[in-house]
């Protein structure tokens, strides 16, 4: 029978600088004990060396983390910017629409609708990943839900405008033909709309026109697009014109001193028709100016639009 706790073992250690040897004898025990330290002693090295290297990571990701979020926070605070740069663009633009609304004649679009728009999708906060802080989380959706309401607004002034330039294309043709000028340049008002006393035989009688005084040789423009009915002398009225400008109204000019154009002819707003004179039964150089809505004489000086507001029409016909 082998007695086990006599078994031994020989380690032998030789130095390679010296010729001897070394002989080193351990029990079973012995070694095992031996071993068991190493490998303690190996593991802890290896334990300690993996959490260095887990901090050195954990250091460097937050690093990266915090760069990304300054990152993101300062893009987050540019695209506020704009978006409030927009929305004061926006407001002028519904500030303009207002005013054209107005001026032709359409509802105004109520402030609760402007506010709501049109379009897009339902407007509730967005989620996003976990991943991101809370704070971030929170800017991300506001911004999300500036940007669908900017699209809604748009698209509503998108959809507007194409009412208003609908509805002014209708009215082109009626607008064009609206005397809406002066048929001269210069000179001053000398003799209003309605009764007064005649220059000639001093008789209260009612005037049909307004009489404009120039001087001879002033170019008249035609107030609205037409078609030239009458274009010769005529008694008291001397070298006159008449024009039709459909939609039940129609011009008269008198007292010229050249007619240009010829019964029958087309002409267009503001193109010249005559110059001014004296002929006819006239007291002085003037033009005699007469506007007639299904025959029935109107005052002149109630189709005489402001620059500001023949512009605004000028710009919508084109």
């Amino acid at each position: 029978m082998i007695n086990k706790s006599r078994l031994t073992r020989n380690i032998i250690i030789q130095n390679e600088t010296e010729s001897s040897v070394s002989q080193v004898r351990l029990t079973l025990k012995q070694l095992i004990i031996l071993s068991s330290t190493l490998f303690m002693i190996t593991f802890s090295l290896m334990l300690i060396g993996a959490n260095f290297l887990s901090d050195y990571i954990y250091e460097k990701r937050i690093d990266e983390f915090k760069s990304n979020y300054l990152n993101v926070e300062k893009n987050i605070k540019i695209l506020r910017n704009k978006i409030k740069i927009i929305d004061s663009e926006i407001l002028k633009i519904e500030k303009k629409d207002s005013a054209i609304r107005s001026y032709a004649g359409m509802p105004v679009i109520d402030q609760d609708i402007r506010k709501l728009g049109i379009g897009g999708s339902v407007l509730k906060p967005p989620v996003f990943s976990d991943n991101l802080l809370p704070q971030i989380n929170e800017d991300l959706s506001i911004l999300e839900m500036d940007i669908e309401k900017i699209t809604r607004q748009v698209g509503l002034e998108m959809d507007s405008y194409s009412s208003i330039y609908k509805r002014v294309k209708e009215d082109v043709s009626i607008i064009s033909k609206i005397p809406s000028i002066r048929p001269v340049d210069g000179g001053y008002l000398n003799s209003h709309f309605g009764y007064r006393m005649d220059p000639i035989d001093n008789v209260k009688r009612f005037h049909h026109g307004c009489d404009f005084s120039v001087s001879i040789g002033t170019p008249v423009y035609s107030p609205a697009d037409g078609i030239i009915k009458r274009a010769y002398y005529l008694g008291g009225f001397g070298n006159h014109i008449k024009i039709d400008h459909s939609g039940g109204y129609s011009t008269v000019f008198a007292h010229l001193s050249k007619i240009n154009v010829k019964s029958g002819q087309k002409v267009a707003r503001g193109e010249i028709i005559g110059l001014t004179g004296n002929s006819g039964r006239s007291t002085a150089p003037h033009l005699h100016y007469e506007v007639h809505y299904y025959g029935e004489p109107e005052n002149p000086l109630d189709y005489f639009f402001s620059s500001a507001n023949y512009l605004l029409i000028f710009l919508l016909i084109k």
